[in-house]
């Protein structure tokens, strides 16, 4: 999704009329360029899913670590095509962990053989991506939502499951507790169709507090 100002502004418009929650955040917060807050994601739609499965479960500054010694690795080659003729002595000399090399493996495979299509990702439905995503080895539905929040750039995409999101969620709506995924996505109805905006503002409001 390429977001244009004035899509933004229709956006935050519709957010505004639907939630007043919402509209708070909005009116508290700096505006957000989606494209801007999409641009820590990588350009390259392998290397974006490699990445997300190497940080799953560990702090940041060790994920980057990991991945860039994944990428030294790799180097100038095809890097479905090396990581499946990489040794596992190679991958767990770089960090991984058996389960994330296995699904790194069955990524680069399913990238090689055709079963995954990164190419078409991007002209598939929502949940025609997920159920390729979910396919691999090690992705669930928050790595996959993340990858079409962040590199599909999807408007309607809300990580109900992530931790971050539900907190923020309990801040901005005064919760006792902190809500469980489903009530998440209740909550998040309001929001349709736009809810990878209303998924960047929830995330920035963490940042603010």
């Amino acid at each position: 999704m390429n977001t244009k100002p004035a899509d933004v502004a229709e956006q935050v418009r519709t957010l505004r009329a639907a939630d007043p929650v919402m509209a708070g955040l909005i009116d508290r917060l700096d505006p957000i360029d989606l494209a801007s807050w999409r641009a820590h994601s990588s350009t390259d739609s392998f290397g974006s899913i490699a990445r997300a499965i190497v940080g799953q479960q560990i702090a940041t500054r060790a994920a980057t670590a990991i991945f860039g010694r994944l990428q030294a690795l790799i180097g100038k080659r095809d890097p479905a095509t090396a990581i499946v003729s990489a040794s596992d002595a190679d991958l767990r000399a770089v960090g991984l962990s058996g389960a994330k090399a296995a699904s790194l493996r069955d990524l680069a495979q399913r990238t090689l053989d055709g079963r995954l299509e990164l190419d078409r990702l991007g002209v598939s439905t929502d949940d025609e991506a997920r159920g390729q995503l979910t396919a691999v080895r090690g992705i669930g539905s928050w790595t996959a939502d993340m990858y079409l929040l962040g590199q599909l750039g999807r408007p309607d995409i809300l990580p109900a499951a992530d931790l971050g999101i539900r907190r923020a969620v309990q801040a901005a709506y005064n919760l006792e507790r902190i809500p469980s995924e489903l009530e998440v996505r209740r909550l998040g109805e309001a929001w349709r169709p736009f809810r990878s905006l209303a998924t960047a503002y929830l995330y920035s409001s963490l940042r603010a507090d």
